[in-house]
């Protein structure tokens, strides 16, 4: 097309080529092909498809996420791979689960090389669990500081635990663990629970172990545990209330028509809905804790529920409500320590003087209050206090005192 390049007639006719212009989106044939990389050097725009390194991708995801090996055969996956590259070698799921454990001894090794090369001490904590089928495990986790001063992490062993489990068995166990990992004259501690057997598993492992101060620090008892036993201990004072509001929480989750009428009530109380119930685990204190916190923002709701729904029996009465209110508010000293306790991104062992000391504190105080309901409470949680924390732990103030922010001033 001829254009006028005259002055007078602007660059308007430019501009309108430019966006018809056919030649504009055409480009050479090796600029799509080829690109220039970090380097500077001239290579293929999409490198050669690599079978290998394709099939690493697939097993990382699949242990990643958690999939299924045979996810690998899902027929809508085998076409996106084929989409991609038709070149692309599919493999079968027990493929796949060879290619999982052959990574899993690739990065076994990379971790022995690294426990091995640390210049300190190493951390164990262990638990044991029972599954729905009965059957046991036992986990072991290594925490330590690695060559650069970073606080590291890493699940070592969740492996099948035989009966019987008894402290013996278990110590045997955890030593061809660690033997297997290269690091038993490594160790400096194990943080373990309170359960009956433990005590003979730490007996029997002391002797197996090249330990500091022949093993004087060596047993660690687990302090989440030992606050979930004194609260659990202390809850026993308000059980009916405790079971009202669990009951109360299963009704209004137990079906779709209840929860229906609940959130009816929620509104004609004038309440948001989005902040939701929350179902406490028994065993677990704090999410007992939360419940409590929970029910307390929707008390209006589940009175007014029970003017309305005849079903529902199990509404605390005003008394409960009071004591609820009171032990929500007592136990929010010691939702806060379960959770700097339960830190993994940072070193706990330099807060445990100072938290310790606040609940010690905090239970003498509320023995000598006039509330006699509180003051029962205080007295059961108190009992199971000191059979664990009577004496404080000298190597855990020796971290207190080399914490710039505390120094002697705090143990003093």
């Amino acid at each position: 097309m001829v254009y006028s390049a005259d002055s007078r007639y602007g660059t308007g006719n430019l501009i309108r080529h430019s966006r018809t212009c056919v030649k504009k989106d055409t480009r050479d044939l090796g600029q799509m092909l080829l690109q220039t990389n970090a380097a500077g050097e001239l290579g293929p725009r999409f490198p050669k498809f690599n079978a290998e390194f394709f099939r690493e991708l697939v097993v990382i995801a699949i242990v990643k996420h958690g999939l299924p090996f045979q996810f690998i055969e899902y027929d809508s996956i085998r076409n996106i791979f084929l989409y991609l590259n038709p070149e692309t070698k599919l493999f079968s799921r027990n493929t796949a689960k060879t290619d999982v454990l052959k990574v899993y001894e690739i990065e076994k090794k990379r971790l022995i090389d690294m426990l091995r090369s640390i210049p300190g001490k190493i951390s164990l904590p262990s638990d044991c669990w029972m599954s729905i089928t009965t059957n046991g495990y036992i986990s072991l986790i290594a925490h330590f500081v690695d060559n650069k001063w970073n606080l590291q992490k890493r699940i070592l062993n969740f492996s099948f635990m035989p009966p019987p489990h008894t402290g013996v068995a278990m110590a045997e166990k955890i030593y061809s663990l660690l033997k297997d990992w290269g690091i038993e004259k490594k160790i400096e501690s194990i943080t373990l629970d309170n359960a009956a057997a433990n005590d003979v598993f730490v007996s029997c492992l002391k002797n197996n172990l090249d330990l500091l101060c022949d093993g004087e620090y060596f047993h660690v008892r687990c302090c989440a545990d030992i606050l979930n036993s004194v609260i659990q201990e202390g809850l026993k004072e308000v059980n009916a209330a405790v079971i009202k509001v669990r009951e109360s929480v299963k009704y209004c989750k137990g079906s779709q028509a209840r929860e229906c009428r609940f959130l009816d009530c929620v509104e004609y109380v004038s309440l948001s809905s989005s902040r939701g119930l929350r179902q406490d685990v028994p065993t677990r204190w704090n999410s007992t804790f939360i419940m409590f916190e929970s029910a307390l923002y929707f008390k209006k709701a589940f009175m007014h529920l029970e003017i309305s729904d005849t079903n529902y029996v199990q509404c605390p009465t005003s008394e409960e409500w009071s004591k609820i209110e009171k032990i929500s508010k007592f136990l929010k000293v010691f939702y806060e320590v379960t959770c700097a306790f339960s830190g993994t991104k940072y070193p706990t062992a330099n807060i445990y003087f100072q938290h310790v000391l606040k609940v010690r504190l905090l239970l003498k105080e509320e023995m000598e209050s006039d509330d006699a309901f509180l003051k029962r409470m205080a007295i059961r949680m108190w009992g199971k206090l000191e059979k664990y924390w009577a004496e404080f732990s000298t190597i855990m103030a020796i971290a207190a005192i080399l914490d710039p922010r505390y120094k002697f001033q705090l143990v003093d």
